[in-house]
């Protein structure tokens, strides 16, 4: 029997509590499910309430203990959402609503501490080259934790008069669950405050003076693979498990999903497919693109960088396909029936709507009979940042029905992600095998279309939309000794499915790639006539 495990995948809007058990293999046993709210307040902010994820904590926790009576867990987890500030006191409790990675309000604090006088990408000229310099990247957007900081100093004095430490989600939940409060590197790397210099790994100084932020506000800096501490009494009657269960440090999204995909060592490249997406290779060196917004972020493991390029909507406009062109005109509606109405044999062919997506995908020929798709429904980062950039339909004509504009948006989502592989193939060494893992490749369907978009070979693995939590488990496993290294993880992460690049359609998609890639040039200025 192997060593059994929890991982906590923390979301946005809700909570997962996974049951893996390591052995041979990292399986995934048992899990559970907790929404929460996400609270929009005046003046750009977002805010969620601590309350309500130790709640959900405590009831999934609990949920899978008593379906798994007599599991003896070996360690704690955490997958997590990123770049979120959480303020707490000098008992490690929360001095007011976290701060979501979403929240804008710190328009002004920006303005004060970066963005003022003669500026490059956003930042003042005096400041962003000695940033560069340390951390490798600059604080220049409004959502980053900096400036919510900033803003509590600011708005909110009382708070701020009480705040010891500031610290990202899964930190909260640690310093709740263990009485210590920590940071990962991966987490602090987010704060864009840390040194990544090799031999210099730390908070600098140099960077808080430079941006006003209080050194003593920051926490002590832990490995991910390391035991924080042990469950207190208080906590662990609460979550329903042992006290002095061993808490590990466990990592952000964006650093354990790879993970959770098997692309452990340099040079493994993976593509996520979830709401958003991005392409990411591991890589020894820290690298950026400033041309394409392509940067190197602190990974798992010390002198590991995940060289990421991001998409902003690659499985939301899926979701848009769906709730906009599928529901009324391609048989959904059976005699203008919801599906909830339709006979039971339709739900026996096809058990969910994206199955029958998929489908009816499937039986529309590769390059969708010319239409392309560009899949900036909420602008674009990568390989170009314009928040003027939107979704748009091309070379419709009077033989195109909707199957074509629906195999287009997969496509043109696929399309993207060959775009930014390519482009991280300028300066980095990339995989010519991929693994592909979020949501979107539960369809076999576009695990097929990506294949053949990017020429190359796919890969999935079992349980493609859980990968964080996977990725939080290979870290308990690495911690407790059973998995030798993070290099060890990809030999416990094994292919599921392989998806071998069809040749017969290489030219079609060829051809229109390189269309898709002249249409944001082309249309540059007509997005900013409508949107700027």
């Amino acid at each position: 029997m192997g060593k059994f495990v929890i991982a906590y995948d923390v979301g946005t809007t809700g909570l997962k509590t996974c049951l893996f058990e390591i052995d041979k293999t990292i399986v995934l046993k048992d899990a559970a499910s907790h929404g929460y709210g996400l609270y929009i307040v005046e003046n750009g902010g977002v805010e969620q309430d601590f309350d309500e994820w130790w709640e959900a904590m405590a009831h999934t926790t609990k949920e899978i203990m008593e379906k798994n009576p007599g599991v003896k867990i070996e360690g704690i987890s955490f997958c997590s959402q990123m770049q979120g500030l959480v303020a707490l006191d000098k008992d490690g409790r929360v001095i007011r609503r976290p701060m979501s990675y979403m929240d804008q309000r710190a328009k002004e604090e920006i303005k004060k501490g970066i963005a003022n006088g003669i500026q490059i990408a956003g930042a003042n000229v005096f400041k962003i080259l000695p940033y560069l310099y340390y951390t490798g990247a600059v604080s220049c957007s409004v959502k980053d934790p900096i400036w919510k900081y900033k803003w509590i100093e600011a708005h909110e004095p009382e708070n701020f008069k009480k705040l010891y430490k500031i610290v990202d989600v899964k930190e909260s939940i640690i310093a709740r669950m263990t009485g210590r409060i920590v940071m990962t590197p991966d987490s602090a790397f987010g704060q864009l405050l840390y040194d990544t210099r090799k031999g210099h790994e730390g908070w600098s100084k140099t960077v808080c003076k430079l941006v006003d932020v209080n050194p003593e506000h920051l926490a002590e800096i832990v490995p991910c693979t390391e035991v924080v501490g042990g469950l207190t009494k208080e906590a662990a009657d609460e979550l329903g498990l042992p006290e002095g269960t061993p808490v590990f440090g466990g990592g952000g999204d964006a650093t354990l999903i790879g993970v959770g995909a098997g692309a452990v060592r340099p040079g493994d490249t993976h593509i996520y497919s979830g709401t958003s997406g991005w392409v990411s290779t591991v890589v020894e060196k820290q690298t950026v693109d400033t041309g394409a917004m392509i940067a190197a972020i602190v990974g798992a493991e010390a002198g590991r960088y995940n060289y990421f390029a991001e998409h902003e909507t690659s499985g939301k406009c899926l979701e848009w396909v769906k709730n906009h062109l599928a529901l009324d005109e391609i048989d959904i509606y059976l005699d203008k029936r919801d599906v909830t109405q339709c006979p039971e044999n339709f739900e026996e062919a096809y058990t969910s709507l994206y199955d029958y997506l998929s489908k009816v995908i499937k039986d529309t020929p590769a390059g969708s009979n010319g239409v392309l798709y560009t899949p900036w429904l909420h602008g674009n980062r990568c390989p170009f940042e314009d928040p003027n950039a939107s979704g748009m339909f091309f070379n419709i004509n009077l033989e195109n029905g909707k199957r074509d504009m629906l195999r287009a948006v997969i496509e043109g989502v696929c399309f993207q992600n060959r775009w930014m592989y390519e482009q991280e193939a300028k300066k980095v060494s990339v995989s010519d095998t991929v693994r592909f893992v979020g949501g979107g490749a539960l369809s076999d369907v576009t695990c097929q279309i990506l294949a053949d978009v990017l020429g190359k070979r796919v890969e999935t693995v079992a349980n493609p939309q859980n990968v964080g939590a996977v990725g939080a488990a290979a870290i308990i496993g690495v911690g407790i000794g059973a998995i030798d290294s993070l290099d060890a993880v990809k030999d416990f992460i094994p292919a599921a499915k392989t998806f071998e690049p069809n040749p017969d359609v290489k030219a079609v998609y060829d051809k229109n790639f390189e269309v898709f890639k002249t249409l944001y040039k082309n249309n540059k200025k007509a997005f900013a006539a409508l949107n700027g």
